[in-house]
């Protein structure tokens, strides 16, 4: 195999951490996959990956090598693009990371078009719940509620603010009761999302007034849509973004919790390495995120409200 198809299944098996996943996403062998790997090893004289029977995992040096790889590759690909007179229509992989439940609910639209209006670009579809660094994930775009990137190599480009709801079954509000305040909550079950900032905490605002409460959550989990589930079999009160809910809240198989107290709303945007030339696939993709958000008034529909003080006291 020549040096660039090494850098693709090297890359490959960095990502999925499997020789046999690679070998199946690319259509090779396991064994062609191995003798690649063996042959990348040699050349360079150093240990990539450590093997065992059960797991497989980077070395320190696989770690740095399939990073750099990634960004040989990029260019690669940003050149071919570049150069590409006879094709107009962008080319390549765009990978793509968001969470499952924005994925479900409202990212599958955005590529099912633009694989209509692009269908020479594979996109490579990264579901993850947790925050890791879109560079060294090789990323070219992810959707994350976040206002800031620590990693000022990050370009971030706002989508909406999206407020956070507290919803319950009406099975649960008919056993236990609809609390009237806050600081009632402690009396409830409450179903929590352990991968948002202070996740045990909720910061409420009304008529200027904020309050920052301790919660415990009856059950905690790191997938929203577990918990929704959880919340539609009457084991709790959720607390979610808007976009999670809105639709169980509209057909009444949710009813919203305190809805006069303001929870502090989170704020979408799509994350991308800063760099002079984007790849025309990874920018169309932008664009189309843009205008999904525009054409369906997605920040009305949540009802989204930017202005929410930092600081306050109770």
């Amino acid at each position: 195999m020549d040096r660039f198809t090494e850098l693709e299944v090297f890359t490959r098996i960095a990502d999925e951490a499997s020789l046999t996943r690679a070998a199946d996403l690319m259509g090779l062998s396991v064994s062609g996959v191995s003798r690649c790997l063996t042959s990348l090893e040699n050349r360079l004289g150093v240990r990539l990956v450590q093997r065992t029977t059960r797991q497989l995992s980077l070395t320190l040096e696989g770690e740095r090598f399939a990073s750099q790889a990634r960004e040989i590759l990029g260019t690669l690909n940003a050149a071919e693009e570049s150069v590409s007179v006879v094709k107009a229509e962008p080319l390549g992989t765009l990978r793509v990371g968001a969470s499952l439940a924005f994925s479900l609910l409202h990212l599958m639209p955005v590529i099912r078009q633009f694989k209509i209006d692009h269908p020479a670009v594979h996109v490579d579809l990264q579901i993850c719940n947790r925050y890791g660094d879109l560079i060294e994930s090789g990323l070219d775009l992810a959707v994350r509620t976040r206002r800031i990137e620590a990693d000022s190599s990050i370009t971030m480009r706002k989508l909406a603010d999206v407020p956070r709801i507290l919803a319950a079954s009406p099975s649960y509000l008919a056993a236990r009761g609809a609390p009237a305040s806050p600081e009632e909550l402690e009396r409830h079950a409450l179903l929590l999302y352990t991968l948002s900032d202070e996740w045990d905490h909720l910061t409420f605002q009304r008529h200027g007034v904020t309050k920052r409460l301790p919660v415990a959550g009856e059950i905690t989990c790191n997938d929203s849509l577990a918990l929704k589930q959880a919340a539609l079999e009457g084991m709790g009160i959720l607390v979610q973004p808007a976009y999670v809910v809105r639709a169980d809240l509209e057909a009444g198989r949710l009813v919203e919790v305190l809805p006069e107290w303001r929870l502090q709303p989170l704020t979408m945007n799509v994350a991308f390495p800063t760099r002079t030339h984007l790849p025309a696939r990874t920018r169309l993709f932008i664009d189309a995120l843009v205008r999904y958000f525009r054409d369906n008034n997605l920040e009305r529909a949540w009802g989204g409200e930017p202005d929410f003080p930092a600081r306050a006291s109770a």
